[in-house]
């Protein structure tokens, strides 16, 4: 279970909110997530594939130049997640970072919740 969560991660990082090809991401969404998902992050829930595929889509259209880079390695904890990233222009100094955690079922991510961190100013 851990390599496959470990994939869940990553996959879904570069594939979902990385992916500025709309078709190629809702391709990633319908292989990575269970037609039953939830998105949890700052502004609101968002369930099901095409609620993820619109706050991903919109989400990149804000910053289509944007990387998004893991911190570290990911843990797994028997059918739960996590891996901290960066985002930002490549190069630069991040201009955001947060921290995924997924719920995994049946080998696909049931649940996703973005934590955002404050950046010093």
């Amino acid at each position: 279970m851990s390599d496959r969560t470990h994939e869940l991660l990553h996959r879904n990082l570069q594939e979902v909110f990385g992916e500025g090809d709309p078709i190629r991401r809702r391709a990633a969404i319908k292989e990575l997530y269970t037609d039953d998902c939830a998105l949890y992050v700052p502004p609101g829930i968002f369930l099901g594939h095409d609620a993820l595929d619109k706050f991903a889509g919109e989400l990149r259209a804000t910053h289509p130049h944007f990387v998004y880079t893991p911190v570290g390695e990911p843990q797994t904890l028997h059918n739960a997640g996590r891996l901290a990233w960066s985002s930002g222009a490549p190069g630069e100094a991040p201009d955001y970072t947060g921290i995924d955690v997924i719920i995994v079922r049946d080998g696909k991510i049931a649940a996703l919740y973005v934590f955002l961190d404050a950046l010093p100013t």
